[in-house]
């Protein structure tokens, strides 16, 4: 599907709309989708208090590192599917992004998650037809990476 198609552009928003409103807890994170890049994505969230692991050092919590990057790759494997679908069918890409589910995540935490506000990009690795592999970054506010992340998501 061409990127400046009516469609296409409808498939985006529909993806931004998704991952950024529709997932309750990507809302709690504070997920906001930032931008679509052809096969990349990037999403960004403030550092607020309920998100705070190590309430001594007021470190991010792995868990949100995980989840970010978890739904970051899952968004990148979403968008992949947009050279997949049908020109004129919005709905059977909705229908396709509500079954993409990860199958493995991998998480290196390199750093404290320290810093204000953190951006998680991602990038398809291999895209196929049933399965689509991506890789992950968080970095903080200051460009620190914090942790690099690798998933493999169901897409067909």
């Amino acid at each position: 599907m061409e990127s400046g198609s009516t469609n296409y552009r409808n498939m985006i928003n529909f993806c931004r709309r998704w991952y950024d409103e529709k997932i309750p807890f990507n809302r709690v994170l504070g997920f906001r989708v930032d931008s679509f890049d052809g096969d990349a994505v990037c999403v960004k969230f403030d550092m607020r208090p309920e998100l705070v692991g190590n309430h001594v050092h007021g470190f991010l919590h792995g868990g949100v590192i995980s989840a970010v990057l978890d739904a970051t790759g899952g968004l990148t494997a979403s968008i992949g599917m947009l050279s997949k679908a049908s020109a004129d069918d919005l709905k059977q890409f909705e229908d396709r992004i509500a079954r993409v589910g990860t199958i493995d995540l991998r998480v290196d935490y390199l750093r404290p998650g320290v810093g204000d506000h953190f951006t998680a990009t991602s990038r398809t690795m291999r895209a196929g037809r049933k399965v689509t592999v991506t890789r992950m970054e968080l970095h903080n506010d200051q460009d620190v990476l914090i942790a690099v992340g690798t998933g493999t998501y169901i897409v067909g």
